[in-house]
């Protein structure tokens, strides 16, 4: 099997010598920041010094960005979900005849829940070098300040709108140990608590808006304890949701692992205390254990 390894520290100056104008550019991924503009970092605005290119989500929210640090740029390019399959072959031709492009969306980290990752495809499959410049992200600002386990954790972006793709999702996630991190309008975030706990439980929950700006708010709490707070208090903006994962006991039990510690005698005994009959009990038991019914009515003479 083929690998692709890009190598492309020593080349870390945006502003270096192309040379030959076949030699291509390079696409940087520029994180700005999700609110606090304090959090840009200082190698992000050289990057959008340097670049030959800055391809923005939105153009005119980009402007602003670089009005406050003062950066002309060479050559700012539109690049969107509405307009990527266009635009994106075009940013490519360009990088791969020698500019060197720079990435940035709105706020945050680019390519994540953004169209970004589909530059990011054409420029590889091109052998172009595609360099990270890391800065803010809403959905891992949200987990360090969740108080959940962040040992493992797994993004999600946004929950499909229509109802079987939600519970779909949601089924996918729903044996997750690790916390589930996910993006919500202020439209929908009542409806995706209701279904989120209408199949997983009680589960705790945080829901983090406004993320390092003045008005920074987390609801920390239970699924119900949170959908109770939203009623009083109505939401506002994008939240950036932060699920607990699955507990070991539930785990087990999903897993059918639950009954290991009973003996056939308390295991035949949880079903009849579900209301089954004694018969249907042992049937269920010897369905659990893998095993004959014969066996379980022999063990428990």
């Amino acid at each position: 099997m083929e690998i692709g390894v890009q190598r492309s520290y020593a080349n870390e100056g945006v502003g270096a010598a192309i040379g030959a104008s076949t030699v291509p550019g390079k696409l940087y991924l520029v994180g700005t920041p999700i609110g606090n503009l304090e959090d840009m970092t200082f190698r992000a605005v050289r990057i959008l010094q340097e670049a030959d290119l800055i391809a923005a989500e939105d153009t005119r929210q980009t402007r602003k960005l670089l009005t406050h640090f003062e950066i002309t740029p060479k050559k700012l390019y539109s690049y969107h979900e509405h307009n990527k399959g266009a635009s994106g072959p075009e940013l490519v031709r360009l990088i791969i005849e020698g500019k060197n492009l720079a990435l940035v969306s709105d706020a945050g980290l680019p390519a994540i829940s953004d169209p970004g990752s589909d530059l990011v495809r054409l420029a590889i499959e091109q052998g172009i070098d595609v360099i990270p410049v890391p800065g803010a992200n809403a959905a891992l600002s949200a987990l360090i300040v969740s108080g959940l386990p962040t040992e493992r954790f797994q993004f999600i972006g946004f929950l499909p709108r229509d109802k079987k793709g939600r519970e779909r999702a949601i089924r996918q996630f729903q044996s997750y140990e690790g916390t589930v991190l996910m993006y919500e309008s202020p439209h929908r975030i009542i409806k995706t608590l209701q279904d989120l706990l209408e199949h997983l439980g009680n589960r705790r929950v945080v829901l983090a808006r406004e993320l390092t700006k003045r008005y920074e708010e987390l609801a920390r709490g239970t699924l119900e304890a949170c959908l109770a707070w939203l009623a009083e208090h109505p939401p506002l903006g994008e939240y950036c949701i932060a699920l607990e994962g699955i507990q070991a006991e539930e785990l087990e039990e999903q897993q059918g692992l639950w009954w290991q510690e009973l003996t056939i005698e308390q295991h035949v005994e949880h079903y009849e205390k579900e209301g089954l009959a004694r018969k249907e009990a042992m049937k269920r038991t010897a369905a659990d254990r893998g095993v004959s019914k014969r066996d379980i009515y022999n063990a428990l003479l």
